[in-house]
């Protein structure tokens, strides 16, 4: 078991930018919508499931994988209403079939985001 960090990521947002990789599975911990070149967080939900899912694209990227290697996701939302936006974009970054997916609400979310993704991937 090893684990995988980003190099551009911020102080800011410490071990939500880490994954596990445990040779045939990786474990990517909740991404949260801050943006690792700036270290600032967006106002939109959008704007923050794309951020969470760009944040969760490139610590794949830095463990040798993709989005389609993506099997399982959570997504953590600080308000179930704002599930339809987060789903829109969710139907963008993955391909069908769309990986199984969970997503609950959670009375509260990392550095006052309103959206957490996090995932498992396999090694083909």
């Amino acid at each position: 078991m090893k684990v995988v960090s980003t190099a551009s990521a911020p102080a800011a947002i410490g071990p939500y930018s880490q994954a596990l990789d445990l040779g045939s599975m990786v474990f990517v911990s909740g991404q949260i919508p801050v943006d690792p070149a700036t270290g600032l967080m967006a106002d939109t939900i959008e704007a923050q499931a794309r951020q969470s899912l760009a944040n969760l694209k490139a610590i794949l990227a830095e463990a040798g994988l993709t989005m389609k290697d993506v099997v399982k996701t959570v997504v953590f939302l600080a308000d179930l209403n704002d599930f339809a936006a987060v789903n829109e974009v969710y139907a963008q970054a993955f391909e069908a079939p769309y990986p199984a997916r969970s997503c609950v609400q959670v009375a509260g979310i990392p550095k006052g985001a309103r959206v957490e993704i996090e995932c498992i991937a396999v090694r083909q």
